[in-house]
C-alpha cells in the first residue's frame, strides 16, 4: 500500500510527475510499437510503412529507460517483402544488442508480410478471430493487349536485354517471361520460409507443405500449428506477464511520417493517390476486410 501511495503522489508532480514515478515508483516499463497498414510503396500515391519512416521510432522504444519488453502491435495484410525484411531486422538487432524480450500482438490481420513482422518478436499473440499466415508471395496486374487493338494503338518498345520489358501489360504474356517470373517468387518465397523457421524453430506443429502454401487462419488455429504462441491482447498479456502495474509506453512514429501516409494531394496527384487507394483496399480485401 505504501508503494502504492507514493507512486501516485510522484505521478501528481507537474510536468514531471510521470518520470519520476517511472524512475522512482519501480513500475514495469513496456515500449508500444505500432504496425498498421500495408509495407512499403502502394502504387505512386501513396507510402506504406518502410523502415525509413520507421527507424527513429524503433531506436526509440529500445532506449526508453528501465525497459523490460517491447510489444509491437501488428494490423498488416503485408506488402513489400524487402521492407518486411529491413524492419523485422532492425527490431531484431536492437533486441538483441540491449538484450530486452519482444512480444507480437496480431489485430485485424498479420499476414504475409505483417506475419514476416511478427515474427521479429520473440512471443507471437493474436485474437481468436484475427487473420494469420499467407507466408507466400503473390504478383498481380492486368493485361491490355487485345483492348489496344480495338482501339487502334500500336505498342512501340524498344529494348537493349531481351528481358528488359518483361510481362508488358499492352503485350501478349510470354511463358518465357511467366518462368523467370516464378523462380523470383521462389526465391523470395524461400526467403520468408527461412525467416520463419529460424524464428519460430520447434514451436512449428504442422508440416512445412501446409504452413507455407499461402494458407491464411484463424489465430486460434495458428496456434494450433504452431505460428503464434497463444491467444490474448496486448494489455492483457503485459499485465499477466509483468504485473497489475506495468506501464505501456506508446512509441509514436514522427508526424510527417502520417502527412505523407494519410494526406491528400491536389490536381493531378489527387487522382494518383485516389488510386493508390484503392490498391491498398484490394490488399486488404483479401482478408476479408
Amino acid at each position: 500500500m505504501r508503494h502504492s501511495q507514493r507512486e501516485s503522489r510522484l505521478e501528481r508532480v507537474p510536468l514531471i510527475g510521470d518520470w519520476l514515478a517511472r524512475r522512482l515508483g519501480g513500475a514495469p516499463i513496456v515500449a508500444v510499437l505500432r504496425f498498421s497498414g500495408v509495407i512499403g510503396q502502394v502504387g505512386i500515391g501513396r507510402r506504406g510503412m518502410t523502415l525509413d519512416d520507421l527507424a527513429d521510432s524503433i531506436e526509440r522504444a529500445f532506449k526508453m529507460s528501465r525497459l523490460n519488453a517491447v510489444a509491437l502491435s501488428v494490423n498488416s495484410p503485408g506488402g513489400s517483402p524487402v521492407q518486411s525484411a529491413l524492419i523485422a531486422a532492425r527490431i531484431r538487432a536492437l533486441a538483441d544488442e540491449h538484450e530486452v524480450p519482444v512480444y507480437a500482438f496480431c489485430e485485424d490481420v498479420a499476414a504475409s508480410g505483417g506475419y514476416w513482422l511478427a515474427c521479429a518478436a520473440d512471443h507471437i499473440y493474436a485474437e481468436g478471430a484475427s487473420v494469420i499466415g499467407s507466408i507466400g508471395v503473390v504478383s498481380a496486374g492486368f493485361g491490355f493487349p487485345e483492348v489496344m487493338q480495338k482501339v487502334g494503338i500500336e505498342r512501340r518498345v524498344h529494348t537493349a536485354g531481351d528481358s528488359k520489358a518483361m510481362l508488358d501489360p499492352f503485350r501478349p504474356e510470354d511463358p518465357k517471361d511467366v518462368k523467370r517470373l516464378k523462380e523470383l517468387q521462389e526465391d523470395v518465397h524461400d526467403q520468408f520460409m527461412s525467416w520463419v523457421r529460424e524464428r519460430r524453430g520447434a514451436r512449428l506443429n504442422a508440416a512445412e507443405s501446409k504452413l507455407f502454401d499461402g494458407t491464411i487462419w484463424s489465430g486460434r488455429k495458428a496456434q494450433e500449428l504452431g505460428l503464434v504462441d497463444g491467444v490474448g491482447n496486448l494489455r492483457a498479456v503485459m499485465r499477466d506477464k509483468f504485473g497489475e502495474k506495468v506501464r505501456l509506453r506508446p512509441v509514436r512514429v514522427h508526424r510527417g511520417w502520417l502527412q505523407k501516409r494519410f494526406g491528400v494531394s491536389r490536381g493531378a496527384e489527387f487522382a494518383a493517390d485516389f488510386l493508390a487507394a484503392v490498391e491498398e483496399r484490394l490488399i486488404w480485401s483479401r482478408y476479408g476486410l
